[in-house]
């Protein structure tokens, strides 16, 4: 059992009012306001502790800082190519799928995880832009 001390507990309570799944250097200046003592090791540290504890989501794509997801409920991400931001997807893995490959392949399906990569708006916009003054 991890025990919530005072930092965890302003950790967590940042990470969750956010949407913006930060890196840890983006949260630890969030956090630092309130914490002005707090390390960025520490702010490291008690992330990687309360993604293992379940608290929060560690989210890991390759060749990008991890980022935190203070939203531990069932759902997809989709991660834009360009700038590397990521969102949520209000959609969630269809049941009817995880039964598939229980029957399938013999497995218990316990978690699904379907994330996408795409253009963000903003993104998107600015090759539009790109393109008209080329």
């Amino acid at each position: 059992m991890l025990r919530m001390t005072n930092q965890r507990e302003v950790i967590i309570e940042e990470l969750k009012r956010l949407n913006s799944h930060p890196t840890a250097d983006e949260l630890y200046e969030i956090v630092r306001k309130r914490l002005p003592h707090i390390s960025l090791a520490t702010v490291y540290r008690n992330l990687e502790q309360l993604s293992e504890a379940g608290i929060i989501k560690k989210l890991e794509y390759p060749g990008r800082q991890k980022r935190f997801d203070g939203n531990t409920s069932e759902h997809s991400h989709i991660k834009c190519i360009k700038c590397g931001r990521i969102a949520d997807v209000a959609v969630k893995p269809r049941s009817d799928l995880k039964d598939m490959i229980d029957d399938a392949m013999g497995f218990k399906v316990l978690e699904a995880k379907i994330d996408f990569t795409g253009l963000c708006p903003e993104c998107q916009r600015g090759m539009q832009l790109e393109g008209l003054r080329g």
